[in-house]
């Protein structure tokens, strides 16, 4: 059973989301590296599959029949191979920090909104200094007016 809604162009949505859960991939050499990482990840799911496969089946059989855990590897190592070619014409710097965090298995859409959330505060807390600032400097003008009249042609208009 597969979780999402379809719509009416027969493609399924992800349960939490409007989108489409498939978008097509953008053109040119971008998108053809983004299917190639596609391969890449079915080809590793193959191939784990494969060997896990392997290991649940009879284990003393011998001569073991062609198993397909070599072209399974060889399916991979060909993915690898085409990427590393196609690598040569990407100029997209991906940041190291969302690289470690994928390593360590850290959701990006959580990431996203974690560093969504930090900008919003961090640009709350800036514009109230901002605000502070600006009022500060309207407070010393009306004083330095009030004080030296003769400095009222150097300062801006207050209001």
């Amino acid at each position: 059973m597969t979780r999402g809604n379809i719509s009416p162009a027969g493609q399924q949505n992800a349960a939490d989301s409007p989108r489409l859960s498939e978008s097509p991939p953008p053109s040119g050499v971008q998108g053809d590296l983004e299917l190639e990482l596609l391969g890449l990840a079915n080809a590793l799911y193959n191939l784990g599959t494969t060997v896990v496969n392997d290991l649940t089946k009879e284990k003393d059989k011998p001569g073991g029949g062609g198993k397909p855990v070599g072209h399974r590897v060889n399916d991979v190592i060909q993915h690898l191979a085409t990427i590393e070619d196609m690598s040569q014409h990407v100029t997209t710097m991906i940041p190291m920090q969302v690289l470690s965090d994928i390593d360590n298995a850290r959701n990006p859409l959580q990431l996203t909104k974690e560093r969504l959330e930090r900008a919003a505060t961090e640009n709350q807390y800036m514009n109230g200094q901002i605000h502070a600032l600006d009022s500060y400097r309207r407070h010393l003008d009306e004083v330095l007016v009030q004080t030296f009249p003769e400095l009222a042609e150097f300062l801006p208009a207050t209001g």
